[in-house]
């Protein structure tokens, strides 16, 4: 297992105990006490988590309203694992509508390697990714730059989407709930998304296990409206992610093909 993504589950098992000792996180890891250390070190000095005697405790997930530059570092290994599965599944040629999120900017970046494409984005942070690559036809969507966000929104964004047609929206989300279905935290973003499903031949949501079991603010749709997930294996781990299996469940049952990385 690499630094990143030791980094990653190691973050996930304190966040899911709230509390965790090191001789535990070795175990479950698989590696020495020191190199623990070493991580829950480096953990907190990125503010995420908070290091106690004999271990760590949780400080608590970046916050929706907190912006993409305070998301975009967490887990930042499994999203981009997430963003390689999902561009495997886009075949060249075809014409991609790509949304706004942190997870999203990883698949613009393997994106790249499945050229010839046509890629329309909702995110300027994709766009940069994107731009002057070889054999990308990049088209930036009309609309409002939401502070903090940078995805696109607001009435010009909603025109552009439905005056063109994909083949594949790659569709980021805030939550995904047995229930409720897919949503998400914001309305505006919630618009954007529902005019894309409909302008779609086929949609791939992608997101990293913490969205398993969420139920967001505005409800995007139900779980059928998308054709496959891909998420993280953690995603079935009861003890990390409670919510998880049962969810996954879920999208079986309503015919939704999961990927698990």
């Amino acid at each position: 297992m690499s630094t990143a993504n030791r980094l990653d589950v190691t973050l996930r098992l304190v966040q899911g105990a709230e509390r965790m000792g090191v001789a535990e996180l070795a175990r479950r890891l698989g590696v020495s006490e020191m190199t623990v250390r070493r991580d829950l070190d480096e953990l907190e000095r990125q503010g995420m988590v908070r290091r106690v005697h004999g271990g760590a405790v949780a400080v608590g997930l970046p916050e929706q309203g907190s912006g993409f530059a305070a998301r975009e570092p967490w887990q930042a290994a499994t999203k981009d694992r997430l963003g390689a599965a999902v561009a495997e599944l886009v075949e060249p040629g075809q014409t991609v509508l790509l949304d706004a999120g942190t997870t999203t900017v990883h698949v613009a970046g393997h994106l790249i390697a499945r050229a010839p494409l046509t890629v329309a984005v909702l995110s300027l942070q994709a766009a940069v990714r994107l731009a002057d690559q070889p054999g990308i036809r990049l088209l930036v969507l009309g609309g409002e730059s939401r502070p903090g966000e940078r995805s696109l929104i607001g009435p010009l964004a909603l025109r552009a989407v439905d005056g063109l047609a994909f083949d594949c929206f790659v569709m980021s989300i805030g939550g995904v709930h047995a229930d409720h279905g897919w949503s998400e935290f914001s309305l505006d973003d919630c618009a954007v998304k529902q005019t894309a499903l409909a302008r779609a031949t086929r949609t791939v949501a992608v997101a990293d296990a913490t969205k398993l079991g969420v139920q967001a603010f505005s409800r995007v749709a139900p779980l059928n409206a998308v054709d496959t997930f891909v998420t993280d294996a953690a995603g079935d781990d009861p003890d990390t992610h409670p919510a998880g299996p049962a969810t996954l469940a879920a999208l079986g049952d309503a015919g939704v093909r999961t990927r698990l990385i």
